[in-house]
C-alpha cells in the first residue's frame, strides 16, 4: 500500500551548510596535492514537515580534470554557493522531484559538482526518509550487500608504506592502492618492496594521478611494474588521447580517474579506448544521480567500474556504499574509508582516515568489505554534537 504524504509536506522548507575538519590518523598525499585537507562540507535540508536529509561533499582545490577542464573547488566557496545560490533554486521545490532540483540548480549554476552533490545527497536522504526506504532503492534497489573495500596507501617513505600495506593485509583487506607518479625509480622499488612484503594473493593497484609528464614515460614504468603482478594502473598521464596511448602500449588495465568526471567524459574514453576501468564518485559529475548516468554509460560499454572518493566522512561514505550497492558496474574494490569513530575503532590502519567521525555508529566491516546500510534514507544517525565540535569557519 503506497504510504499518503500531506500535500505540500514534501517540498523543501531551508537548509544549512558547513565546513567540518575532522582530526586525521595521518595525512594522504598524492602527486598534485601540495596541501592537506581544510576540511569538507556537511549540508543539511529541512522539509516543510520536519524531515531532516543531510549530505556532505569533499572539495579540493588542488586536485581537478584533465588540462583544468575540471577545477578544484574550496570549502568556503562551496558554502557560499550552497547558501547564495543553489539553495534558493531548490527551497520550495518537491523532494520527490530530484531531476528538477537538478535542473534548478544546473540553470541556477554552471558547474560546481562538489557544491550540487552535497546538495544530492541530502535531498537523496530526505526522500528516503519520507518514503521510508533506503537510498539504494531509489537509486535501482539493491545488488549486493556489501562492498569490498581497497587501501589506499599516499606517498610516503617507502619503508613506512611497506609496513602499512602488512598491516592492513592483516585487517582483512584485499586490494591496495599505492600512489607513484613523482619518481620513477622509487615507484619501481616500492611496488617490488610491497609484493614481497604481502605476498601473491593481495591485488596491488598503482595510481599516479597523471603524474608521469609523458606517455612514454608512463609506459615505460607500468612495463617494468609487470613483474610484480599489477592488478591495474590508475591515470598513469593527463588527458585522454595520452592515456589511450598508455593503454595502446602496455599490457595492463588502465583505469581512467582524473579523466572521467561526466557521462560525456565516459563517452569519450570509450570512443578513443582509453582505458578499460572507471573510477566513479558522486562527486565528481554532480551528485547520486549524475552518477548513476554515468555508470550506466560505463556499463553499456563493458567498463569496469569502482567507487573512489577522497576520505570521506560518514555521511558521505554512506552515500558511497548506497551507490555501490545499487549499481552493477561497480565490481572492483573501492579505495573508500572503513569508517571509525572514538567510541567505535572499526580498523586500526585500514581504510582508518579520522580518529573520530560525524556518524554516531560506524558501518559494519567484515573480512574486506564494509555491509551497506539499511534504513531509511542514508541509514545513519547524525550526531549534531560532533559536527559542532569539529566544525570550522
Amino acid at each position: 500500500m503506497t504510504k499518503e504524504i500531506p500535500s505540500g509536506q514534501t517540498h523543501i522548507a531551508s537548509g544549512e551548510a558547513c565546513i567540518v575538519k575532522l582530526p586525521l590518523r595521518r595525512p594522504h598525499f598524492w602527486a598534485g596535492n601540495v596541501v592537506p585537507g581544510e576540511g569538507y562540507v556537511v549540508f543539511s535540508i529541512t522539509l516543510q514537515n520536519g524531515i531532516k536529509g543531510w549530505g556532505e561533499t569533499q572539495p579540493i582545490k588542488t586536485w581537478g580534470g584533465d588540462f583544468g577542464r575540471y577545477y578544484g573547488e574550496q570549502p568556503a566557496i562551496t558554502v557560499a554557493v550552497i547558501h547564495n545560490i543553489l539553495l534558493p533554486a531548490i527551497v520550495d521545490c518537491d523532494i520527490r522531484e530530484i531531476d528538477n532540483l537538478h535542473k534548478r540548480m544546473d540553470r541556477a549554476l554552471r558547474g560546481y559538482p562538489y557544491a550540487k552533490a552535497a546538495v544530492d545527497v541530502a535531498c537523496h536522504d530526505a526522500l528516503g526518509k519520507l518514503l521510508a526506504v533506503p537510498v539504494y532503492q531509489l537509486l535501482g534497489g539493491k545488488v549486493r550487500d556489501r562492498i569490498e573495500i581497497g587501501h589506499s596507501i599516499g606517498l610516503m617513505d617507502n619503508a613506512d608504506a611497506v609496513r602499512e600495506a602488512v598491516e592492513v593485509a592483516s585487517e582483512g583487506v584485499k586490494t591496495i592502492k599505492l600512489k607513484i607518479g613523482l619518481d620513477a625509480e622509487r615507484d619501481l622499488n616500492l611496488v617490488r618492496d610491497v609484493r614481497r612484503a604481502v605476498g601473491p594473493n593481495m591485488k596491488l593497484r598503482v595510481d599516479a594521478n597523471q603524474g608521469y609528464q609523458a606517455w612514454r614515460q608512463a609506459v615505460d614504468v607500468l612495463s617494468r611494474m609487470q613483474e610484480y603482478d599489477v592488478y591495474y594502473a590508475e591515470q598513469p598521464v593527463e588527458g585522454i588521447r595520452n592515456l589511450a596511448l598508455v593503454r595502446k602500449n602496455i599490457n595492463l588495465p588502465v583505469m581512467a580517474d582524473e579523466s572521467a568526471w561526466t557521462s560525456e567524459d565516459v563517452r569519450d574514453i570509450v570512443e578513443h579506448k582509453a582505458a578499460e576501468m572507471i573510477s566513479v564518485y558522486y562527486t565528481k559529475p554532480g551528485g547520486l544521480a549524475k552518477a548513476k548516468q554515468m555508470l550506466a554509460i560505463a556499463g553499456s560499454a563493458g567498463l569496469k567500474c569502482d567507487i573512489n572518493g577522497s576520505g570521506e566522512m560518514g555521511i558521505g561514505n554512506a552515500a558511497n556504499l548506497h551507490l555501490a550497492a545499487s549499481s552493477p558496474e561497480i565490481v572492483l574494490a573501492g579505495t573508500i574509508p572503513i569508517t571509525s569513530t572514538a567510541e567505535h575503532v572499526t580498523t586500526k590502519v585500514a581504510g582508518h582516515k579520522y580518529l573520530d567521525d560525524i556518524v554516531e555508529r560506524p558501518f559494519r566491516y567484515r573480512d574486506g568489505f564494509l555491509d551497506v546500510p539499511d534504513g531509511p534514507g542514508l541509514g545513519i544517525e547524525v550526531d549534531e554534537g560532533k559536527i559542532a565540535r569539529y566544525r570550522v569557519g
